[in-house]
């Protein structure tokens, strides 16, 4: 197996060429774009993997990124893991999302993370049939056969095998949980703990105890020795759940324990070694954060040693007569009345926008189930508990987006007006509207309480 390696510094090609060899790969080393291309023209059948530079020097016109494009539509299969040095981590995010499998910062390159990323590079799925990767996919409750899904199934096995801290990224209510879950089943620790942080609901005061434990002791109201989140998941994986709600002062908190695997209670001087792999998962977007001082570099780094982008519904619509079959039939099971959704209706729901995307969809599935008399569901029952019984375009839905103001303040109007569209079309039922929006029921007070409404007004008096 051959591995190319692109940078224009001589030295570090030289430096990472030796720790490759030790693996067991033939290497070959080149220090332009232009030679990238014309190498990989010419022996691409030779080359198992591309470590690729971003940044080369003056003398070309071309960088990584041009490379990355270009291997893309000429070599799709070929796994390219780009080489980032200080100042190109957002460009380096930008490379996976154009197809890069993977990026390395040079200041962290080593022996052991090189073997991980190459090793989950070159050790690809792809010669596992279509439907079996749906069918693990489908028995980890991630339901579709789109190209976009399939996609996720591929990076789900390659990334879950390997012990590569992993960073989902999408939007609320796409299934990162289900993702995190899906790369522990597929990972050498499927048969240890699986162990849930959910970081938006610990108080700040009992982070670190909740994680790490505490002796008894160790502050008022600790009366016993309390194993933390760290503990339970030992030999299994820890799933860091909305990792961007983390406040600033506590991410220190997290980069021993993720780098060096130990930890120490609170109140004790005694050091335990935990044998735990990291998943953590955001819908915010860290560099941004990084930039703006809310989010540490560092933390990053080690949270995303590879990264899983999960499509939103709306990048899938195809998959949504699946989706909405698989949760019938389990709600139609739970309840013990079979109901249908016309063809209509089904076509009606892949029509929607689905802003709260898979979560909104479920929660739309089970709630006009159960407060649809009949047995079969059709567009105007649809129309019903959406809020759109007077809506005929969308135009008439939403607010008049102008040119001036910022991005911010035209999200904010079209998110005011769908909660009140949803509370009126709920009878202001504020839990009933959450579960439509999905959302929980705080989040909803908390926006309600932002822009001012008063659900009270929406409840229809008999």
């Amino acid at each position: 197996m051959q591995i190319l390696i692109s940078d224009d510094n001589f030295e570090f090609c030289s430096t990472v060429a030796e720790i490759v060899q030790n693996f067991g790969y033939e290497t070959h080393m080149v220090h332009t774009p232009e030679e990238t291309i014309s190498y990989i023209e010419k022996f691409n059948r030779k080359v198992n993997a591309l470590l690729l530079d971003i940044e080369f020097g003056p003398d070309t016109n071309m960088n990584g990124i041009d490379v990355l494009e270009y291997c893309r539509r000429n070599y799709p299969f070929l796994p390219v893991i780009m080489i980032t040095g200080k100042g190109t981590i957002e460009t380096a995010v930008r490379a996976t999302k154009l197809g890069a499998v993977n990026f390395i910062e040079k200041s962290l390159v080593s022996a052991d993370k090189l073997k991980e990323v190459l090793s989950s590079a070159i050790n690809l799925p792809e010669q596992k049939d279509r439907s079996e990767i749906l069918q693990f996919l489908r028995s980890n409750g991630i339901i579709g056969s789109s190209e976009a899904l399939l996609d996720l199934g591929y990076s789900i096995i390659r990334f879950g095998r390997t012990d590569l801290n992993v960073l989902i990224l999408g939007e609320t209510g796409t299934g990162k949980k289900l993702v995190a879950q899906a790369l522990h089943a597929v990972s050498r620790r499927a048969r240890k703990p699986f162990v849930v942080v959910d970081i938006p609901n610990i108080p700040k005061e009992l982070f670190q105890s909740e994680l790490f434990g505490h002796v008894k002791g160790a502050y008022t109201g600790a009366i016993t020795n309390k194993e933390g989140l760290f503990q339970k998941a030992n030999g299994g994986t820890i799933f860091l759940d909305e990792i961007g709600e983390l406040n600033l002062e506590l991410q220190a908190s997290l980069l021993n324990p993720i780098e060096e695997k130990i930890i120490r209670k609170i109140g004790s001087s005694e050091n335990e070694e935990v044998d735990v792999r990291i998943i953590s998962a955001t819908d915010k977007d860290l560099p941004a954060m990084i930039s703006q001082g809310t989010f540490r570099s560092q933390l990053y780094h080690r949270l995303r040693e590879c990264e899983i982008n999960v499509p939103p519904l709306r990048e899938r619509k195809e998959d949504i007569p699946e989706l909405v079959q698989y949760y019938l039939t389990k709600f139609n099971i739970e309840s013990g009345r079979t109901k249908f959704f016309s063809p209509s209706a089904v076509e009606f729901l892949q029509e929607q926008t689905w802003l709260g995307n898979v979560r909104e969809l479920i929660n739309t599935i089970r709630i006009v189930r159960e407060y649809t008399e009949k047995d079969t569901i059709e567009i105007p029952d649809l129309k019903k508990f959406l809020g759109k019984e007077q809506l005929s375009e969308t135009e008439t839905f939403l607010p008049t987006i102008t040119s001036s103001g910022d991005i911010k303040s035209d999200v904010e109007r079209v998110e005011k007006l769908k909660i009140e569209k949803t509370l009126e079309s709920c009878n202001g039922n504020v839990s009933k509207a959450a579960a439509l929006l999905g959302v929980s029921r705080e989040t909803l007070h908390n926006k309600i309480r932002k822009y001012g409404i008063n659900p009270n007004i929406y409840r229809r008096r008999n």
